[in-house]
């Protein structure tokens, strides 16, 4: 009987649970996708090394599953408190007719075991052939071969699935319980005569709140986008908090004073239907305040994360195809007292051990670094008060700077496609790739700023620096190396050796000759660092396909949790408002009038925390790339328009499915 009756409560409130139903699908579908990856055919075609990166997203992956468990688990609990109060009458009804408590939390109990089922196959059916698309994905990002490709489906990411879900469904029951437990007859019967009190806030400390907010905001703004400089992490974190409180009393004052502010431009306030809709704003924001500045702020790490994860993957590609124009560049760092000269027989008597010789190579370069008792406090003098007060973490004092041979540095020019450079027996060169450090090399060059060798004054060629690097690198960290006519390194103590070479043969001697440097850095006999274009390539990619899975996870559960949100609270505002609708079709009011005021009050109410979430976010995506400054990353169009795409589906799916359901639930009860 309390089967049946539940079944048809469920056909009845199929319009009420989709909102409900739709979040546990996706939920769980992104829950699958995301903690499946270790099982996805793509992963079997990926070389050991590469295998290693992917156990690590995993790992991390695992670690943020718990994460977001708990976010959906309010989300769920939230979405399930919202269906308790849109069906109190109706047990209320049942209890009147003679059914004890007991008997509706098992109706409650059977409806929650059923829809989360029935959510739960489905969310695994749609996550098991969205994984399929995952797997291509990861292919073309790893460029793992796909061709014994086969459908795979995961155990592991479905037993946790079931899981974790299963906990959660097993706390909405117990609450269901409660929440039954609690509530009176009288409570039941007569809640939807009942709404939530608005107190009447004071004007005046309204819009000083709205002035605070503003400045607060402000200033957070001005902070962190002219004063942090990518290491101050304590005012990042006090403008975070700065901002997070400016939010919150945005919010809070706006819904105390800009009804008054309409309502003094008489034409369009009294125009249409628009005086009952900007009431039904005002009371909907009074009583939200708290929730749409969490929403506002889960939008804003939403947009910030998903373009920066995708900022880092375009900025990332670009770098690997343009900072390793060679197969293999090796950096071996010596001394002269070890009776190290610094030429091309040193570098090959270590690669001989592993059986490499010149041969194997169909060009290679080889260049010297030096050091002198020159310090960038030397080389950068004119500004070292500025760099001491904006990069505190520089200690001029104690960094050499690091000198080249005009002669060495043209042969890995040439070499690398870069200009060559000819200098005077009195100029010097700074080759940089490193932004930040280049902009401040700039100032100095500009000034003329002249260094002192073997007692003789050189002055910079230019009035900046030169882009350049000196080995293969994953990205731009090159912080500057002097350039000078090849007289002044006689003295110079040797650094470290710089061996650029391409592999000579085809494909299978590229595979031998990578295992054969793997053995020769794993055996630990060169005193230095081996730059690898193909293991860049592997590593790189690792930590593209790290930020972009934990950003997109992170992000689309933020997204969905957000929208979820707005849309049950605006359901339930619907549903509260049943008998004002009802009085405004008896005074006349058409069904379309009636729609369009709906249509408009929902978009105003999904606007609101994202509109302020995108303000927000100009600023944080600056915020972004002063951390993320050794990517270089300038252009954020792409980013940004991919990061759009994913919230006018998600955002947008929710505010449609929002407006035909409460659009059905003042049409439907009105009629009741």
């Amino acid at each position: 009987m309390l089967f049946k009756l539940s079944i048809r409560n469920m056909r009845k409130s199929i319009k009420d649970y989709m909102i409900y139903f739709m979040t546990l699908v996706l939920g769980v579908a992104v829950f699958y996708v995301f903690n499946s990856l270790e099982s996805q055919q793509a992963m079997l075609s990926l070389s050991s090394d590469t295998r290693e990166i992917v156990t690590l997203i995993t790992e991390l992956i695992n670690y943020v599953s718990v994460f977001v468990s708990i976010i959906l688990g309010f989300l769920i609990v939230y979405a399930n408190n919202f269906l308790i109060r849109r069906r109190k009458k109706e047990f209320g009804v049942y209890m009147t007719l003679g059914m004890g408590k007991k008997n509706i939390s098992v109706i409650l109990l059977i409806e929650t075991i059923l829809i989360g089922l029935l959510s739960l196959v489905i969310g695994l059916v749609i996550g098991i052939f969205a994984s399929q698309l995952t797997s291509i994905v990861v292919a073309k990002l790893f460029s793992a071969d796909m061709t014994q490709y086969q459908f795979v489906y995961s155990s592991s990411a479905t037993v946790k699935s079931i899981l974790y879900f299963g906990i959660i469904y097993l706390i909405v029951m117990v609450f269901n319980m409660i929440s039954i437990g609690r509530y009176q007859l009288i409570d039941l019967l007569q809640a939807h005569r009942k709404n939530e009190s608005i107190k009447t806030k004071n004007l005046g400390v309204c819009v000083l709140l709205f002035l605070a907010s503003v400045g607060m905001l402000a200033f957070a703004y001005y902070q962190v986008t002219q004063v942090f400089n990518g290491s101050q992490v304590d005012l990042l974190g006090q403008m975070i908090l700065v901002g997070c409180v400016g939010t919150f009393l945005l919010f809070y004052s706006l819904s105390g004073f800009i009804l008054r502010v309409v309502q003094m431009n008489k034409g369009h306030y009294l125009k249409g239907l628009n005086c009952f809709v900007l009431r039904q704003m005002n009371a909907t924001i009074n009583t939200t305040v708290v929730s749409i500045s969490i929403i506002c702020l889960l939008q804003f790490f939403t947009i910030c994360i998903l373009s920066t994860a995708f900022a880092i993957n375009e900025t990332l590609k670009k770098d690997l195809r343009d900072l390793n124009p060679v197969d293999v560049s090796i950096t071996s760092y010596v001394s002269m007292d070890e009776g190290v000269q610094g030429n091309e027989s040193d570098v090959f008597e270590v690669l001989n051990q592993v059986d490499i010789t010149p041969t194997d190579f169909s060009e290679y370069t080889f260049a010297n670094v030096y050091s002198a008792d020159i310090y960038m406090k030397d080389s950068l003098a004119p500004i070292v008060d500025q760099i001491h007060k904006s990069f505190p973490y520089l200690q001029l004092d104690e960094a050499q700077e690091s000198f080249m041979s005009v002669s060495d540095y043209n042969k890995i020019a040439k070499q690398f496609g870069n200009e060559q450079i000819e200098l005077a027996d009195n100029q010097y060169v700074a080759i940089v790739d490193y932004d930040n450090m280049k902009n401040l090399r700039d100032q100095s060059m500009a000034m003329g700023t002249p260094i002192t060798i073997n007692g003789q004054s050189l002055v910079p060629k230019f009035n900046h620096c030169v882009y350049g690097f000196v080995v293969n690198s994953a990205s731009h960290m090159n912080m500057g190396i002097i350039v000078v006519p090849d007289q002044y390194v006689k003295n110079m103590e040797l650094r470290a050796m710089h061996f650029n070479a391409d592999y000579a043969g085809d494909k299978e001697h590229t595979k031998v000759m990578e295992e054969r440097f793997k053995t020769l850095e794993e055996n630990g006999d060169l005193a230095g660092t081996i730059y690898s274009r193909i293991a860049m390539q592997e590593s790189a990619t690792g930590l593209t396909v790290l930020f972009i899975f934990i950003g997109l996870y992170l992000g689309i559960i933020f997204l969905i949790s957000g929208a979820a949100i707005l849309a049950l609270k605006q359901l339930s505002e619907s549903s509260d408002n049943v008998e004002r609708y009802k009085v405004l079709r008896k005074i006349g009011t058409s069904e379309r009038m009636i729609n369009h005021s709906l249509f408009v009050q929902i978009g105003i109410f999904f606007a609101m925390p994202l509109s302020l979430a995108c303000i927000h976010s100009v600023f944080g995506i600056q915020v972004a790339n002063k951390l993320l400054a050794l990517f270089n990353q300038n252009d954020m169009l792409a980013p940004i328009a991919i990061t759009a795409l994913f919230i006018i589906m998600i955002y947008g799916s929710y505010f449609i499915i929002t407006y035909l359901g409460s659009r059905s639930i003042i049409k439907e009860d009105s009629m009741v």
